[in-house]
């Protein structure tokens, strides 16, 4: 039996919880969803610490999106221990006990590892991230942004940073599937999905607000849906 968003929420209804403290958000979603103007967005608001992913920092990114597969494992791990030292950083700081708001989760890091890798370098990467998720904190609350590919296209034009500018749709609807068919599986923290065809958080000042009441939501259901129409994956009653 599948449950669109109203039947998610009386889903959950029976499992909701009072909501603590939140010291760490996680922002997620397909590339040029604008999951880090959101994270800034929120920072400011909460007026948290902001974790920005270093994707400049990679030496690998450009020659990776010039030919996918000659260096998608340099890549692919130069991100996972990148975000793992940043991860770190937050826990042998004293500023991790302040809030925090990031733009990246650290576990879907296993999403592009998925799509990129082929089964030898996806078993070694396999092995290098069992090593490290156990020492890496989770959020309190992850929010999903969705985004069709004809949107995430507009706004990888829009940034205009040169190392994107020769990504192809097929790859982008690789990546939003990837996304899409992680998030419906996830159950690790609270999760919060929006869909970015639907609401423009940094133009519309009602929908920010409308996010923010919901991370403040207590109690909460463990998934809640933030769209105006049907979302792109369904929550099962089974799962």
């Amino acid at each position: 039996m599948s449950v669109t968003n109203d039947g998610a929420y009386a889903l959950s209804r029976s499992m909701k919880q009072e909501a603590p403290s939140i010291r760490y958000i996680a922002v997620e979603g397909p590339i040029g969803v604008g999951k880090s103007t959101l994270a800034d967005m929120l920072a400011h608001h909460f007026r948290a610490r902001l974790i920005l992913e270093r994707y400049e920092e990679n030496p690998f990114l450009q020659t990776f999106y010039d030919d996918r597969r000659r260096t998608a494992f340099q890549t692919q791990l130069f991100f996972l221990l990148s975000r793992y030292r940043q991860q770190q950083e937050m826990i042998h700081t004293d500023l991790f006990y302040e809030s925090c708001v990031s733009d990246y989760l650290f576990s879907k890091d296993r999403i592009f590892a998925e799509v990129n890798l082929n089964r030898d370098e996806l078993k070694l990467y396999e092995e290098v991230t069992s090593a490290l998720d156990k020492t890496v904190p989770l959020p309190d609350v992850v929010i999903y942004l969705q985004g069709s590919v004809s949107l995430l296209q507009q706004n990888i034009k829009k940034r205009g940073r040169n190392f994107e500018k020769n990504m192809n749709r097929e790859y982008l609807e690789q990546i939003v599937s990837a996304y899409n068919d992680f998030f419906f599986h996830y159950r690790d923290t609270r999760l919060i999905v929006a869909s970015c065809d639907d609401f423009d958080f940094l133009r519309m000042p009602e929908h920010f607000q409308r996010l923010v009441s919901t991370i403040l939501r207590s109690p909460y259901p463990p998934v809640e849906y933030l769209s105006k129409g049907e979302p792109f994956f369904e929550l099962l009653a089974n799962n």
